[in-house]
C-alpha cells in the first residue's frame, strides 16, 4: 500500500465514532462520482473514507491527471474508464498524433491496481506491447471486462495475447476500433480458453479473417454469452451460432447478402431460401443486421414483435422499407437509422413504438440511391414523434428543415427527454422558419431534464438572443455542443453568465473572437472543458491568455487541410480546417507533445487542488 493510501488508513481508523458507523452504511450507495466528490470536501477523514472505497472512476480526458495521481488518490479502485482524445478525432478533426496513449496507465494498473476488474479505454492509442503486458500480468488474470472503445496502434497480435491468457474475460468490446489484421487465431484462442464470456464485440471493425466456426465454438462454451456484435459475416454461415448460443438477447454485424449488387426488389426466392435454416432464438431482443433490403424482412418478422431495440443504421432499406418492419415492432424502446426513414418513417415509429426511449437518425449518404422524395427528416417527423412517443429520453436526429413549432411541440410533450441532439443539413437551400430562437427557448423551458444538448444550425440558425436563451434555459446540462449559432460576441458574453452546471462545452463555426471565448470561459463557473474549432483572432493565440488561471491547460492545435470528394463538381477538393482550441484543467501539468502543438499552461504556476474528483 503506497504513502498516501496508508495515511487515509490512518486518519479512518484513528477518528472513528457513532458519525463513522453512520457513514460506513451510507457510502456503499453513493456511487454518482460527483456527489462522491462533494462529499469528499466536507473533511479530512471523508476525504480519507473516499479515497479507500471509491471503486469506479470516470476521466473524461487522460490528461486531467497523471496515472500516479490517481493510484494515490484511489488505490482501490476496481474500474476505470479513460478518454484519450477529443470527441472531435471521432470526425477526423484532430490528428492520431495528437495523444492520448495507454501505455502509462497501463503500466500504473499492473503495478498499483491490483483489484481493478474493469478497464475501458476510449478513442486512445493501445499497443500490442500494452495488451501482452496487461494479459501477461496479474492484473490480466483478474481482469474481467476489457474495452477497446473506437481504440487504435494495436493488432490482432495483442488480442492474442488477451483471448490465451484473459480467462476470466467476460466482456471483450473493441467496437469501431482500427484494428491490424494479421489473422484470425485471437478468436480461436478466446473461444478455447474461456468459459465465462458474456459480451464479444467487434463490430464495425475490419476483422475479416475470424472464422465461423470459431464463433460457434465460443457460443457452444460459453454459455452465458448473451450479446454478440461481429464484424461482417453472412448470417447463413452462422445457423450453429445460433443453435449453440441459448442465452443469446443482442446480434449485430451479420449481413443478408453476399452481393451487394443483387439487394432490393431483385433478391430471387432461392436467395431467400439461403437463409431459411437461420432461426434466432426466443432470447433475442437487441438486433442489428447490415446490407438488410425490404426484400429480406420477412428473415426478421418471426422475431420483430419481440424486439426492444433495432440498428437499422447499415441497413439497405428505403422509406417504405422501414416503414413494414416498425409496423412490426411494437415493444421498440431503442432505434438507430439512417434519415431515408423519413418523415414517414417517423409517423410509424410514433404510431406503433410507444415505449420508444432513445432514438438516433444519422445522416445518410447524400447520393445514396435508395433516398427518394421521401427520404428526408423534418419538422413533420419530429412533431409526430414528440406527440406519439412520450417516454424519449435521448433524440439525435439530422433534420433537413426545421421550424420552430416543431421545437416547441419536443418542449411540451418529450418531459423525460435528457439528451437532445439536432444537426440542420445544408440539403435544402432555404430554410423558412429561420432563426430558431423562440423553438430553442421553448424546448429548453419544457425538457427540464435535460442534461446534454446539442445545436449545430447553419448562419442565421440562431440570434445572439437565442444563445442568450439557452444560457438562460439550461439549469442542468452539463455537456454541449453548439454549431453555427450566434452572431456577435454579445451572445457568447450573455450565454456565459448562465448554464451554471455546464462542464463541457464544444463549438464549431461560431465565429467569436478569442478574447471573448476567454471571458465566457471565466464566466461559466463550472467549465472543466472547452474545444472551439474556428474563431477570430491574430493566429499565435495570445488573445486567449485572458483564461489562463491555476491547473488550466491551453492549447492551439493548428489548421490544417485535408482531401474531400465535392459532390457538386465531382472531384477531389482541398479543404481547409481552421485552427483548433482546446482548454481543460488538469493537475498533471505540460503534457508531452510535439512542436505542432502550441502549449500555454507553462504561463501558470501547477498548484495542485484538494480532493480534485478526475
Amino acid at each position: 500500500m503506497n504513502s498516501r493510501s496508508t495515511e487515509s488508513q490512518r486518519i479512518v481508523t484513528s477518528s472513528r465514532g457513532t458519525d463513522d458507523t453512520v457513514w460506513d452504511c451510507v457510502i456503499p450507495y453513493v456511487q454518482d462520482g460527483r456527489d462522491r466528490g462533494a462529499v469528499s470536501l466536507v473533511c479530512k477523514r471523508w476525504y480519507a473514507i473516499d479515497a479507500l472505497t471509491r471503486k469506479h472512476v470516470t476521466m473524461a480526458l487522460c490528461y486531467t491527471a497523471t496515472p500516479l495521481q490517481l493510484s494515490r488518490r484511489f488505490p482501490q479502485l476496481e474500474s476505470l474508464k479513460l478518454k484519450g482524445k477529443p470527441r472531435a478525432a471521432m470526425f477526423n478533426l484532430i490528428g492520431e498524433d495528437w495523444g492520448g496513449y495507454a501505455t502509462p496507465w497501463v503500466k500504473e494498473v499492473i503495478r498499483s491496481f491490483g483489484r481493478v476488474k474493469a478497464l475501458h479505454f476510449r478513442r486512445m492509442i493501445v499497443s500490442d506491447r500494452d495488451l501482452e503486458l496487461l494479459a501477461t500480468s496479474a492484473a490480466g488474470r483478474v481482469l474481467e471486462v476489457l474495452k477497446l472503445d473506437r481504440c487504435s496502434g494495436f493488432s490482432t497480435d495483442g488480442l492474442l495475447h488477451i483471448g490465451r491468457l484473459c480467462r476470466n474475460l467476460k466482456t471483450l468490446f473493441m467496437e469501431e476500433s482500427v484494428i491490424a489484421e494479421r489473422d484470425g487465431e485471437w478468436l480461436h484462442q478466446l473461444a478455447s480458453t474461456n468459459i465465462v464470456l458474456e459480451n464479444l464485440n467487434f463490430y464495425m471493425t475490419d476483422l475479416k479473417k475470424v472464422r465461423a466456426e470459431d464463433i460457434e465454438l465460443l457460443a457452444r462454451r460459453c454459455t452465458s454469452l448473451t450479446s454478440l456484435k461481429i464484424s461482417d459475416c453472412d448470417i447463413s454461415k452462422l445457423v450453429g451460432v445460433f443453435q449453440a448460443a441459448a442465452s443469446l438477447e443482442e446480434f449485430a454485424g451479420g449481413s443478408v447478402s453476399e452481393h451487394f449488387e443483387h439487394i432490393g426488389e431483385g433478391i430471387s426466392t432461392e436467395q431467400l431460401e439461403k437463409y431459411s435454416s437461420v432461426l434466432f432464438l426466443p432470447k433475442l431482443s437487441r438486433l442489428g443486421l447490415t446490407y438488410l433490403g425490404t426484400a429480406e424482412l420477412p428473415i426478421i418478422y418471426p422475431i420483430a414483435s419481440k424486439l426492444k431495440k433495432l440498428d437499422l443504421l447499415y441497413a439497405m432499406l428505403d422509406t417504405d422499407g422501414h416503414c413494414q418492419l416498425l409496423r412490426r415492432c411494437p415493444n421498440l424502446d431503442v432505434l438507430e437509422a439512417r434519415d431515408v426513414i423519413g418523415d414517414r418513417g417517423l409517423e410509424v415509429v410514433a404510431e406503433f413504438c410507444k415505449s420508444m426511449r432513445r432514438l438516433r437518425i444519422e445522416r445518410g449518404a447524400d447520393e445514396q440511391e435508395l433516398e427518394d422524395v421521401e427520404g428526408v427528416v423534418s419538422q413533420r417527423g419530429l412533431t409526430a414523434l414528440a406527440q406519439g412517443c412520450l417516454q424519449l429520453e435521448y433524440l439525435a436526429v439530422y433534420v433537413s428543415d426545421i421550424t420552430n413549432a416543431a421545437l416547441e411541440c419536443l418542449g411540451t410533450f418529450s418531459k423525460n427527454l435528457c439528451d437532445f441532439r439536432l444537426v440542420l443539413l445544408d440539403r435544402e437551400a432555404v430554410i423558412r422558419d429561420l432563426p430558431l430562437d423562440n423553438g430553442v427557448r421553448s424546448l429548453l423551458r419544457g425538457c427540464h431534464k435535460l442534461k446534454r444538448f446539442a445545436l449545430y444550425l447553419r448562419l442565421g440558425g440562431l440570434t445572439d438572443i437565442g444563445l442568450g436563451y439557452i444560457g438562460q434555459h439550461s439549469p442542468k446540462v452539463r455537456w454541449m455542443l453548439l454549431g453555427y449559432v450566434g452572431e456577435s460576441d454579445e451572445g457568447l458574453l450573455e450565454f456565459s453568465r448562465g448554464c451554471p452546471s455546464l462542464q463541457k462545452l464544444e463549438m464549431r463555426g461560431c465565429s467569436f473572437s478569442g478574447r471573448t471565448l476567454a471571458q465566457a470561459a471565466l464566466q461559466l463557473t463550472s467549465l472543466r472543458y472547452l474545444w472551439v474549432q474556428g474563431y477570430r483572432g491574430n493566429g499565435n493565440g495570445e488573445e486567449l491568455l485572458a483564461m489562463v488561471r491555476p491547473n488550466w491547460n491551453i492549447e492551439l492545435i493548428p489548421a490544417t487541410q485535408h482531401i474531400d470528394f465535392d459532390p457538386v463538381r465531382q472531384q477531389l477538393s482541398i479543404v481547409e480546417d481552421p485552427a483548433h482550441v482546446l482548454a481543460y484543467y488538469s493537475l498533471a501539468g505540460q503534457r508531452g507533445v510535439g512542436v505542432e502543438y502550441q502549449l500555454f499552461n507553462t504561463l501558470i504556476e501547477h498548484i495542485p487542488i484538494p480532493g480534485e474528483d478526475f
